[in-house]
């Protein structure tokens, strides 16, 4: 029933959107949709004031936005913060106290556990189900407060790191011990340190909810930072393009080293096998394991060097590697998968659902078969 409140709650928001922009019809709509999810005397006095009035009273309108938290309402906590005379964040955009609060609750957290606000025996389930409410509620185009940016990546961070088996293990490990470590040495946001994420935030974000958050903002990461930054006009653009070109041509001499150097080191230590899907420089005979039937690439004198038991090592090596990209790939084919469903919902678009609903997940029915043919 707690679940069936948030969307009750995300779809009073929705409504509340389209009342400003004087959607009625579409406002009823979610309005009567939240009460069937969870039934409300909020939502319940928007259609009273609707069927009455023909619009929301302004007065009762904005008593009720104030009730909701900041994080969740998209600009009613917005126009609260201008109108208390809350300054802006970094991106010189309003917020509210709320939003503060929790940007504040989050820096204080002392492991990744704390900062989903999960125990340590919490579900995968568990773990989807809060990075979504936080991703949504910290994400830098919904929540301006100081340091939202940290919070969002933390959360991410947290995620990432949980989510995955191996590292969560090694995190209930080592984790609190790297944390009273930090304290002495680094800052209290460091916790973190040997246990950060394989993807980005954003490029998680993304993954979840198929495409990012409706935005005409960029959010890039450079040396683990992220900087915020708008769309620009095309003047100015075609000005970074010279300006890049340039730059390009002074580089050139240095990049030419880089490139020698990287081509000298390979032809000096060659990988064994290559999984690439075609031949590749060093590697142009194509066989496949003799147990999976893998398909590897090799060089031209692979049949000379490895016989016996090193060429079944090998073929050990290529398909230990084959299932463990298999299984980062299934896994990525699934949080897509889940992210679409998730903002189908959220958004109310039925195309999109049935369209995440028929997505297929490749790399998972072939880790299947991999491993029915291991233990059949």
């Amino acid at each position: 029933m707690e679940s069936n409140r948030d969307e009750a709650e995300r779809c009073i928001e929705i409504a509340e959107t389209a009342f400003r922009h004087k959607q009625l019809e579409k406002a009823v709509r979610f309005l009567e949709k939240a009460q069937r999810l969870f039934p409300t005397a909020k939502a319940q006095a928007l259609i009273d004031a609707v069927t009455q009035n023909g619009q929301p009273s302004s007065t009762n309108h904005q008593s009720k936005c104030n009730e909701s938290t900041g994080p969740r309402h998209r600009r009613g906590g917005d126009e609260a913060s201008s109108a208390s005379g809350d300054k802006g964040g970094d991106s010189g955009k309003p917020y509210s106290p709320d939003q503060l609060e929790a940007v504040k609750r989050i820096k204080h957290c002392k492991n990744y556990y704390e900062i989903l606000g999960l125990s340590k025996d919490a579900t995968e389930e568990d773990l989807k189900k809060a990075y979504r409410k936080l991703a949504l509620k910290f994400h830098p185009d919904k929540n301006h407060a100081p340091g939202a940016t940290d919070a969002f990546k933390a959360i991410g961070n947290a995620y990432a790191v949980l989510s995955n088996a191996e590292k969560r293990k090694r995190y209930d490990q080592f984790g609190e011990e790297k944390v009273h470590t930090s304290r002495h040495g680094h800052s209290h946001s460091d916790f973190h340190r040997g246990f950060d994420a394989d993807i980005s935030p954003e490029d998680l974000f993304n993954m979840f909810f198929g495409g990012g958050f409706p935005s005409s903002n960029v959010h890039v990461y450079s040396n683990g930072r992220m900087r915020y930054t708008h769309q620009q006009r095309p003047e100015r653009r075609e000005q970074q393009r010279d300006g890049g070109l340039a730059l390009f041509v002074q580089l050139m001499p240095i990049l030419i080293l880089i490139i020698v150097s990287a081509l000298s080191q390979l032809i000096v230590s060659s990988p064994t096998y290559s999984l690439s899907l075609r031949p590749s420089v060093g590697h142009t005979h194509k066989r496949q394991t003799e147990l999976l039937k893998v398909p590897y690439y090799v060089s031209a004198h692979f049949s000379e060097e490895y016989t016996g038991m090193n060429l079944r090592n090998v073929e050990r090596n290529v398909e230990d590697d084959y299932i463990s990209s298999l299984r980062n790939n299934c896994w990525k084919e699934k949080q897509q998968k889940e992210g679409l469903l998730y903002r189908a919902r959220y958004f109310g678009d039925g195309e999109l659902y049935q369209r995440a609903q028929k997505m297929g997940t490749p790399s998972c029915a072939r880790l299947s078969e991999v491993q029915a043919s291991l233990h059949g």
